[in-house]
C-alpha cells in the first residue's frame, strides 16, 4: 500500500453508497446534537472504511429478532452479592480522592485537535473491537508513527482514553500519545502514537530465553506499577497489547481504551479485558474490583509464556472460562473466595463449574518448557493466579520477587557503570 495522506483515506471511507459487508457494527454516536445511529462497515482487505447513511433509531427496532433456541449461557443470570463484604484496593486507593477533579474527570476534557494533513498512512497493521490501526509517518520530519482510527463509540469513551494517555505520558514503558486529529468531514478521531517495531508475540515468545522472559515481564510490571500509582487500571493486559522491539529490547504497554480511573467503593463494568485474561472477579460479577485485575491478566500471560501454552486458560465463552480456571485452581478456593465476598453464583453456572481439585503446577511442566518453568517462575505464577484479588501481589511487590533478581542485578550494574 503506497503512502497517502490520512485525509484521503477518510475521503475513500465516507462515500455516498454504503459498502455492504459482514463486519457491520452499530453504535450510538451523538453528532451535531442529533440522536442518531450510525451503521458502519469495514472493508478491511483494502484498508478502506465505508459508512452508510445515518439510520434513525426506529428503523433499528424493526430488525428481525434471533429466534434460535435458548442456550445454557443465555439461561445463566448474574451472581448475587449480599451486603457486608465490600472490597478496596490495598494500595493507591485514594490517588483520585486526593488529586484535583480535573485529573480524573475525563468528561470535562476539551480535546486540542492537531492537523490531520500532517500525517500519511503507509499500511494497516492491526484491528480491534474499537479501532483500526495503521503504520504512518509525519510529513514534516518523516518520523514513523502509529495511527489508531477509532470506530464510532460514545464520545466519553474516547475522552477517557485520551485523558488517561495524557496523564500517563512519559511514564515507564507506557506508549506515548503524540497527537490527536480528526477528519473534518466525518468527525472521526484518530490517535497518533510513537512507533514500535513490534514482533508478533506468536513469533517472538517461542524464541525468548529464560532471561528474556524475566526481563520483559519486569518491564511490563514497571508500566503497571506506574499506571496504578497514578490511579489508573489498564483492564486489558494481554500479549496483543504489549509491543516488543526485541532488537532494541524495548517494551510498550498499548491500548488504553478500556483503562479506567480507580475510585474506592465504585462498582465497575465487568465486561472488560479479553476472555482468556479475565480475572475471576469479572467472571463472578464482583464489581468493586481494582488494580489487582491487571496482575491476574499478567499471570495468565506469564503462564502462557513459561508453559508454552497460549492461551493458558482457553475458555469457549465467559462461563467456560471460569470452568477452565476452576479445573486448575480447584473449586475449594473458589468457594472460599465467593464466601468471603458474599457472592452466590447462579445455580446454572454453579452446576457448570462442578467440583474440581487443585492441579499442581508441575503437571504443566514438560521437556519443551522446563528451561522456562523454573522453580522461581512457578512460585511467582502461583502468587499471581489467586482467586482472591486481595491476595495477589501489587505490581511493586511483584517486581521484588526473587524471580527478577537477575534483572534487578543487571539493572543495578548498568546504573553503577553510568
Amino acid at each position: 500500500m503506497a503512502a497517502r495522506p490520512l485525509r484521503l483515506l477518510f475521503s475513500s471511507i465516507f462515500t455516498r453508497q454504503p459498502y455492504q459487508h459482514q463486519h457491520l457494527f452499530l453504535n450510538h454516536w451523538p453528532n451535531n446534537n442529533n440522536n442518531t445511529w450510525i451503521v458502519s462497515s469495514i472493508f478491511s482487505h483494502q484498508y478502506h472504511y465505508r459508512s452508510s447513511k445515518l439510520v434513525q433509531a426506529p428503523l433499528i427496532e424493526s430488525l428481525p429478532l434471533n429466534n434460535k433456541p435458548e442456550t445454557l449461557a443465555q439461561r445463566i443470570g448474574k451472581s448475587i452479592r449480599r451486603p457486608g463484604a465490600s472490597s478496596k484496593a490495598r494500595v493507591h486507593a485514594d490517588v483520585n480522592v486526593i488529586r484535583p477533579k480535573d485529573y480524573w474527570d475525563y468528561e470535562s476534557l476539551t480535546v486540542q485537535w492537531g492537523e490531520q494533513d500532517d500525517y500519511e498512512v503507509v499500511k494497516k497493521v492491526g484491528r480491534g473491537k474499537y479501532s483500526e490501526v495503521f503504520e504512518g509517518f509525519h510529513c514534516t520530519n518523516n518520523e514513523k508513527c502509529v495511527i489508531k482510527i477509532l470506530k464510532p463509540v460514545k464520545k466519553k469513551k474516547i475522552k477517557r482514553e485520551i485523558k488517561i494517555l495524557q496523564n500517563l505520558c512519559g511514564g515507564p514503558n507506557i506508549v506515548k500519545l503524540l497527537d490527536i486529529v480528526r477528519d473534518q468531514q466525518s468527525k472521526t478521531p484518530s490517535l497518533i502514537f510513537e512507533y514500535v517495531n513490534n514482533t508478533d508475540f506468536k513469533v517472538l515468545y517461542p524464541t525468548l530465553t529464560d532471561y528474556d522472559t524475566r526481563y520483559y515481564i519486569y518491564e511490563l510490571l514497571k508500566a503497571l506499577d506506574y499506571c496504578h500509582s497514578q490511579g489508573i487500571m489498564h483492564r486489558d493486559v494481554k500479549p496483543h497489547n504489549v509491543m516488543i522491539d526485541h532488537e532494541q529490547r524495548k517494551l510498550r504497554l498499548i491500548d488504553w481504551g478500556l483503562a479506567e480511573f480507580y475510585h474506592p467503593g465504585k462498582e465497575y463494568n465487568v465486561r472488560v479485558a479479553s476472555r482468556y485474561f479475565k480475572g475471576p472477579e469479572l467472571l463472578v460479577d464482583l464489581q468493586d474490583y481494582d488494580y489487582s485485575l491487571d496482575l491476574w491478566s499478567l499471570g495468565c500471560m506469564f503462564a502462557g509464556m513459561i508453559f508454552r501454552k497460549e492461551p493458558f486458560f482457553y475458555g469457549h465463552d465467559n462461563y467456560d472460562q471460569l470452568v477452565k480456571i476452576a479445573k486448575v485452581l480447584g473449586t475449594d478456593e473458589l468457594n472460599a473466595y465467593l464466601n468471603k465476598y458474599r457472592l452466590e453464583l447462579d445455580p446454572h453456572l454453579e452446576a457448570l463449574v462442578g467440583r474440581h481439585s487443585r492441579k499442581p503446577w508441575t503437571k504443566f511442566i514438560n521437556a519443551d518448557n522446563q528451561h522456562l518453568a523454573v522453580p522461581e517462575a512457578v512460585d511467582f505464577l502461583d502468587k499471581l493466579l489467586r482467586y482472591d484479588h486481595q491476595e495477589r501481589p501489587t505490581a511493586k511487590e511483584a517486581m521484588a520477587h526473587p524471580y527478577f533478581y537477575p534483572v534487578r542485578s543487571a539493572e543495578s550494574s548498568r546504573t553503577r557503570a553510568q
